[in-house]
């Protein structure tokens, strides 16, 4: 049976979660299982595997799939616990790096502003977006990403060329800066000779040799696989070379590069018989008779390591590298056949060739990971896609390599396993040591069988070569020194000998070009020791900073939430952020500089003139709505208002004017008014005017009513319309009378900044706010010539009502969004509100365009007998509050509150309001928190951060029951959906001409 558990924004390298399942599936309940996150790539996989359940394809690329076949039922009792643990064995490992590591390109900046490079370990199917970015930002590019279309890579390395920068990839395994190691590379002496290599393991076989030859290597510049392939032309290569001609501390240049297209060979060729420093070359797979002008030409990587020493040295080139290796004294029958195991591809295509060459066979193929397949005899890439798909590389895990040792040993046929073993960073900690067991099974059951390795690798490597070799041949299997002679060494058990002819100079047929000038940026990155933005798997920065470089991680996820057309948008307004900025920040501006003063509470009607037209009219809150969609709790706050006015003295009577269409609706919002909850709002509810004086925008929200059984939550009974009517007759007139003896009105932004101060966060929690306007109000009100039980009874009733300014804040919210609302443009949001089933955003640059999604039910906690089955979806216009930056926004304004509205503690809210910051384009200094350091509150959340980070607005909010009457039920938090913001970011690049689609 399958068992699944999606851990949510849970991201995690690929490589560690490749592990992961490894250890997983060796548990003895597991049948299978996979880990991954929740890409459409990997989704492909579970599917393939019969291993994608309805939750797995329900996760997102930032989620974490977990997905199990055992016949346990509570298996997930066995795995999560593990899972738990590997995970914390990661965060403690490189701990002080990853507190410190960014979440963003512009984090990563701050944090090595002198960075000239990015180096690159995430899924392919993101990279082609980042690695533009990285470009864009003037950094050279190291690819490992693989998986990249050959499209992508012709347009980066075109940009990256007329930019000036290198772009090393993809599939690029392995590199050496200044003699730094990056990525999957060995330690080498530093030197004179300059490497190019469109091939990983062909570098590191050549710079290895090299090393244990006594000289060493200043570069070695990886450029990918494809690079000399006909569509690509060689881009990176040729400016590498370019690059290593101009650089004083190189005095010899070595081309390595797997089969490449003709043209592009000989034009490469050109530039090598162009330049002025000796050169050697191999192009794996021909079999050159002669060197070529000043271009020394090898058959094998030893012969082109061999021949680049000699040039270093200033030796002159010997006709023949060729080393016979001393005859075995083991021969093996005739049937029997040579198969080649290998984690390299390039050692894996130089055997196969050797072994063709040597037997006479049809030659290299590249089919299903073989690359020679013929009478028996087969090489296999084991780093070939087929094999790593959903896997780690086999030069990480040896599991891949063991499955086939044992295969290879089952078929009587094989007399010879061939295999390679890659030391260096990056590389399995101890790969001898992982592969010895197996080879000593199965020689209890094939004591014939033969085994020859070739050790790719210095001293000077973590695992360190001698050490390697040693404990091989203790194991009586046969090493040679290169992957030539450990071919040579395998075919002369067959009693097959190799040789190679002798090569002499001949004259170069071509012509010569003019050599392309240098580019600053690759010059100053080839003279300088590279300063690296590591993007993905954090152990690549081990090797270069335990030689000197510099570098900080990018703990990268996918933009986007991996959206594909988001991230193509979010890249194309890129282009246009200097714009973007300056527009948002005049919208923040007005925000910051807001100056709201409550001036009067009066009949609705007397300021809404849509309120004193003869059709009978309702405000809602939320983005239009008909009655139909209504839910329980609207509804009966509808009801509730057209009695009070005087509509209808029943439920019934209001249903039937509605269905005559003797009633509209409109929202709030659409007349300067925000109504919370259900924000029913009618003509002579008594609403608060707030006078944004800044330029004289006015916002208007009703009164609180208290708790309980209250209209907002869809009450409607005998009650509810009483204490409506005292609001009307006696609450709102003495607050009118109260607050037109200060004829500057109340000052409310001074209110607010002196109550964040005394824990409110003015959404769930505005006790000192409310106490803080009891307290400005309540001499005003005692001066008033009135009936003293109406005084007291108002004065009890402001100080028994704890969310009082709720409503207050709400008006001031309005009136400030409007006015930033005015002829503005940009990314920032100006209004968040949801009406029981639609949540609706608006931003600057549309005014009034609404754009909605489903909204979300609140998590939190709830009254007991209550759950979340009874909770309404959410609705509201109080959202206001977290518009300006208060409310959830601000949660670490009030740790009273957090538990209330189930966030956990205080380190919960820290977290929550951290992460808000990181969605808002600054954070307002008129506001500021003494629990998060005195930093202001969050200022202006910018689409464009929401979308790209995945992060939506968390609101505070009172839960309400769905069957009208019944009230709230609880408090909690919910989450804004993202598609509201995705829809208004992709209206805002098409009103800048971005196509979209």
């Amino acid at each position: 049976m399958l068992k699944t558990v999606i851990l949510k924004n849970n991201y995690q390298d690929s490589i560690n979660l490749m592990l992961l399942t490894n250890r997983i599936n060796d548990l003895q309940a597991v049948t299978m299982s996979q880990i991954m996150m929740g890409t459409n790539a990997n989704k492909d996989i579970l599917d393939n595997t019969k291993l994608l359940t309805d939750e797995a394809k329900a996760a997102s690329p930032n989620d974490l799939m977990i997905v199990v076949d055992s016949d346990q039922s509570d298996i997930m009792d066995q795995v999560l616990p593990e899972i738990e643990q590997f995970l914390e064995d990661l965060s403690s490992t490189g701990s002080e790096e990853k507190a410190k590591a960014a979440t963003s390109w512009q984090e990563a900046l701050d944090n090595l502003p002198e960075a000239n490079m990015a180096l690159f370990s995430i899924p392919g199917e993101y990279g082609a977006a980042e690695m533009e970015t990285a470009l864009k930002k003037g950094l050279h590019v190291f690819s490992f990403t693989d998986n990249i279309s050959i499209e992508d890579e012709v347009r980066l390395k075109q940009m990256a060329h007329k930019k000036g920068l290198l772009m090393m990839g993809p599939d690029c395994g392995t590199g050496i800066i200044s003699s730094i190691p990056i990525a999957f590379t060995n330690v080498v002496a530093p030197g004179n000779i300059g490497v190019v290599g469109a091939s990983g393991t062909g570098i590191q076989e050549v710079t290895t040799i090299i090393d244990r030859l006594g000289n060493g290597v200043v570069h070695a510049i990886g450029t990918g696989g494809r690079d000399l392939s006909d569509k690509v032309g060689a881009t990176t290569m040729k400016d590498a070379i370019v690059a290593l001609e101009n650089h004083e501390p190189t005095d010899v240049i070595c081309v390595i590069s797997k089969p490449p297209a003709k043209e592009v060979r000989d034009e490469v060729v050109q530039l090598l018989q162009s330049i002025t420093k000796p050169v050697v070359a191999i192009f794996l797979g021909e079999k050159p008779t002669a060197h070529e002008g000043k271009v020394y030409l090898a058959h094998t990587l030893e012969e082109t390591a061999k021949i680049a020493v000699d040039l270093a040295n200033e030796t002159a080139v010997k006709k023949n590298y060729f080393e016979a290796v001393a005859k075995s004294t083991t021969t093996l029958a005739k049937d029997k056949v040579i198969k080649g195991l290998y984690s390299g591809g390039t050692l894996a295509a130089e055997a196969g060739m050797l072994i063709s060459e040597a037997l006479g066979l049809e030659g290299l193929v590249k089919k299903e990971g073989y690359v020679l397949k013929s009478h028996g005899y087969d090489v296999i890439d084991l780093g070939d896609d087929i094999y790593t798909q959903g896997k780690p590389h086999p030069m990480i895990d040896p599991e891949v390599r063991i499955k086939k040792i044992q295969e290879s040993a089952a078929d009587e046929s094989t007399g010879v396993i061939l295999l390679d073993i890659v030391l260096g960073y990056g590389a399995h900690e101890d790969m001898v040591g992982a592969l010895l067991p197996t080879i000593k099974k199965v020689r209890e059951s094939r004591p014939d069988l033969q085994f020859v390795a070739t050790v790719v690798g210095t001293d000077k490597d973590p695992q360190n070569y001698q050490k390697a070799v040693q404990r091989l041949q203790e194991n009586q299997i046969l090493v040679a020194e290169s992957n030539a002679k450990a071919v040579q060494l395998a075919l002369s058990l067959k009693g097959i000998s190799l040789t190679e002819e002798d090569k002499v100079v001949v004259p170069y047929q071509g012509t010569t070009i003019e050599v392309p000038k240098a580019s600053s940026k690759v010059m100053e990155l080839l003279n300088s020791k590279p300063r690296i933005i590591n993007v993905g798997l954090q152990s690549f920065n081990q090797s270069v900073q335990a030689f000197d470089g510099k570098s900080t991680q990018f703990n990268w996820k996918p933009r986007a939430s991996g959206n594909k057309k988001m991230i193509k948008i979010l890249n194309a307004l890129e282009e246009h952020a200097e714009q973007i900025d300056t527009e948002n920040q005049k919208v923040m501006n007005k925000i910051k500089n807001a100056q709201p003063f409550l001036t009067d509470v009066v009949p609705a009607k007397r300021v809404i003139p849509e309120l004193n037209e003869s059709t009978k009219t309702l405000l809602h809150a939320g983005p239009p709505i008909t009655w139909k969609e209504m839910t329980g709790p609207m509804k009966g706050s509808v009801v509730g208002a057209a009695i009070f006015e005087g509509w209808a003295t029943s439920e019934k009577e209001v249903i039937a004017l509605i269905e005559s269409n003797q009633i509209r609706f409109i929202p709030c919002h659409h007349v300067h008014a925000v109504g919370p909850m259900g924000g029913i709002t009618s003509a002579n509810m008594p609403v608060f005017v707030v006078e944004n004086r800044l330029d004289g925008s006015k916002g208007y929200c009703t009164m609180n009513e208290g708790i309980g059984k209250v209209l907002r939550f869809g009450a409607f009974s005998q009650e509810v319309i009483d204490r409506l009517n005292w609001m009307r007759d006696i609450l709102g007139p003495t607050l009118s009378g109260a607050l037109k003896q200060n004829k500057n009105g109340l000052n409310l932004s001074v209110l607010i900044a002196r109550s964040i101060t005394m824990g409110d966060e003015f959404h769930q929690r505005n006790f000192a706010a409310s106490l803080n306007f009891l307290r400005e109000i309540a001499p005003l009100i005692v001066s008033l010539s009135m009936d003293e039980q109406d005084k007291q009874d108002v004065m009890k009733f402001l100080a028994d009502t704890d969310q009082f300014f709720l409503n207050i804040m709400m008006a001031a919210g309005k009136s400030i969004v409007d006015c930033a609302r005015k002829d503005a443009k940009g990314t920032i949001v100006t209004t968040l509100t949801r009406n029981g089933v639609d949540f609706g955003v608006r931003i600057a640059e549309s005014a009034d365009e609404w754009y909605t999604a489903p909204v979300n039910v609140p998590k939190g906690l709830y009254f007991t007998g209550f759950s979340e089955e009874n909770g309404n979806p959410d609705m509201g216009d109080s959202a206001i509050t977290e518009t300006i930056g208060v409310g959830g926004m601000a949660m670490v304004a009030a740790p009273g509150v957090t538990r209330f509205v189930g966030a956990g503690g205080f380190q919960d809210a820290l977290a929550i309001s951290n992460e808000m910051a990181e969605i808002s384009a600054g954070q307002n200094p008129t506001w500021t928190i003494p629990t998060w350091d005195f930093r202001g509150t969050c200022l202006g959340i910018d689409i464009r951060k929401v979308v790209d980070t995945g992060i939506t607005p968390l609101i505070n909010t009172g839960i309400a029951h769905k069957e009208a009457g019944i009230g709230q039920i609880g408090a909690g938090t919910v989450r804004a959906p993202l598609a509201c913001f995705e829809k208004a970011l992709e209206a805002y690049a098409q009103s800048l001409g971005i196509e979209t689609n």
